[in-house]
């Protein structure tokens, strides 16, 4: 009986044997023929590439030589107008530079005239309030003299700036058209003023 028992177990391993060798040999095929298709494909000759697919390639060539060309034109023209706008931006610089030094003068030369003009004004201010002192002190017979040859303009700026009662003397002495040419230009100095 041991004998009988011995003999299946070498069967069933062989049985085993065989479907392992079978599926490593399916599976070497399956391998063979996936990578056979790229391998064929890498060493084919350009000579088996058709005519139309070498004519496309070298037109898309020419295409693409053209196109690289125009940008190339494309990038030139662009670094030149940046250049030039560049150099504009330089020259607004510089000229704002200039702008602000002269406004910075102008501004320091306005400041003097007006201190020169006050000083000016106030100096003439002085004169006339020395000159209007000057009539009021002579004479009301004399100054009258000297108001009847004056200008009816210039003679009423002086009596308007007299005491009234001083004024009066002066203008007692006028002759009648004087006296009433100095009064109109005295009554329509302040008529084209705002009333409020």
């Amino acid at each position: 009986m041991t004998r009988r028992a011995a003999s299946p177990e070498p069967r069933g391993r062989s049985g085993v044997l065989t479907v392992i060798s079978m599926l490593m040999i399916g599976s070497a095929v399956i391998r063979i023929g996936l990578e056979a298709g790229p391998a064929l494909a890498k060493s084919a000759e350009p000579e088996d590439i058709p005519q139309e697919k070498s004519e496309k390639t070298s037109v898309e060539a020419a295409d693409l030589q053209l196109l690289l060309t125009e940008l190339l034109r494309r990038e030139e023209d662009l670094n030149r107008r940046e250049a030039v706008i560049a150099d504009r931006e330089h020259a607004l610089d510089i000229a704002d530079q200039a702008i602000e030094t002269r406004l910075t003068l102008l501004q320091e030369a306005e400041e003097s005239l007006r201190e020169t003009v006050a000083i000016a004004e106030k100096a003439a201010e002085n004169d006339l309030t020395q000159l209007t002192d000057v009539y009021q002190n002579m004479k009301p017979k004399d100054a009258a003299a000297l108001f009847e040859t004056m200008d009816a303009v210039f003679a009423a700026g002086f009596l308007s700036r007299m005491p009234p009662d001083a004024a009066a003397n002066v203008m007692a002495g006028l002759s009648p058209e004087a006296a009433y040419t100095i009064s109109v230009v005295m009554a329509g100095r302040n008529a084209n003023a705002p009333q409020e």
